[in-house]
């Protein structure tokens, strides 16, 4: 597939996104010398838009992978690649941004990138590594301080839209009160089995274009759930339309409006997962979509702590 063939949305910011992601947040991360080849052949295989962060520690390895795709010809210039990065929570702070985006550039090896997000509404102190922190370690969340250094960073180049990761309808707009430059993006968890519909209505009426991790529900990670590629409604219609189960999820997503960041360093599921924009669900289909359960597989509680600016999980997703 082309990577023409890919379509595009034009964000608020006035710059083009391709409407399918290629992640590169996996644990355990594959070693570079896998990692790249990999994202090599997602290039060949027609995605454009790649999507990483501070926290995956796949930077590096989605720059070199840019790199020799250069040199082997297999895209022209680097304007044909859409990167996405993220602000880790221990750089959540006004001092932090900018010094935490030049580092990213740096190991991306490029100029800019062409999203920058807040990955969470949450500050840690820095320093803090993992997943379980201690008392302390979660600090309040300077949203507005935060926010201001973010549209800094595209006003000085080094990043062409900016916007967030993890916002909830709440705080998305508490975030569009205090904003100069709002939010380009929310990148959120959402599949067929945890639909986001208030999330998406708001976003849509304020002009937020949603981007979507976990597309497929996340079945190999330690917080994932099977939802999505065990439901009996998406195999149903996958049986149906002929498609794989995988397939009709991801072109579920798409007919939302939303762009799935989809995850699979295998080349024969990276082609099959691209195969989405040539077809539709019929309204029946769609229909049936309604009536499978919702489920949020993340639920972030190392975020929510007693101590914390977050006492509870409603908390942390309002």
């Amino acid at each position: 597939m082309e990577a023409k063939e890919i379509p595009e949305v034009v964000l608020n910011s006035g710059h083009k996104m391709p409407m399918l992601g290629f992640g590169t947040g996996t644990v355990p991360l594959p070693p570079s010398h896998e990692l790249i080849p990999a994202l090599i052949a997602a290039i060949q295989a027609g995605y454009r838009h790649f999507d990483t962060a501070a926290y995956y520690g796949s930077e590096e390895s989605l720059g070199i992978a840019i790199a020799q795709a250069l040199e082997q010809g297999l895209i022209k210039s680097r304007c044909e690649i859409f990167v996405t990065t993220k602000l880790w929570c221990t750089d959540a702070h006004p001092a932090l941004v900018i010094p935490a985006l030049k580092s990213s550039l740096e190991r991306l090896g490029l100029e800019y990138v062409d999203l920058y997000l807040i990955h969470f509404p949450v500050r840690l102190r820095q320093g803090v590594k993992g997943a379980k922190y201690e008392k302390g370690d979660i600090l309040p969340f300077d949203m507005k301080g935060t926010w201001e250094v973010m549209e800094q960073c595209s006003k000085l180049g080094l990043a062409k839209s900016i916007g967030v990761s993890n916002f909830g309808v709440k705080k998305l707009s508490e975030l569009l009160q205090i904003a100069t430059i709002p939010p380009a993006v929310d990148q959120v968890e959402m599949n067929a089995a945890w639909q986001q519909e208030n999330l998406r209505k708001f976003c849509k009426e304020n002009g937020i274009h949603v981007s979507a991790w976990s597309p497929l529900g996340a079945n190999g990670a330690q917080w994932g759930s099977l939802a999505v590629m065990d439901s009996p409604i998406l195999k149903d219609i996958a049986f149906t339309v002929g498609k794989t189960v995988a397939q009709v999820a991801l072109r579920w997503i798409i007919e939302q409006g939303v762009t799935p960041i989809v995850k699979s360093f295998n080349k024969e599921r990276m082609k099959e997962n691209i195969k989405i924009f040539d077809w539709k669900l019929s309204d029946v289909d769609l229909e049936k979509t309604n009536q499978i359960p919702q489920y949020r597989a993340f639920k972030g509680e190392r975020f929510v702590s007693e101590n914390g600016p977050y006492k509870t999980i409603e908390d942390l997703w309002e």
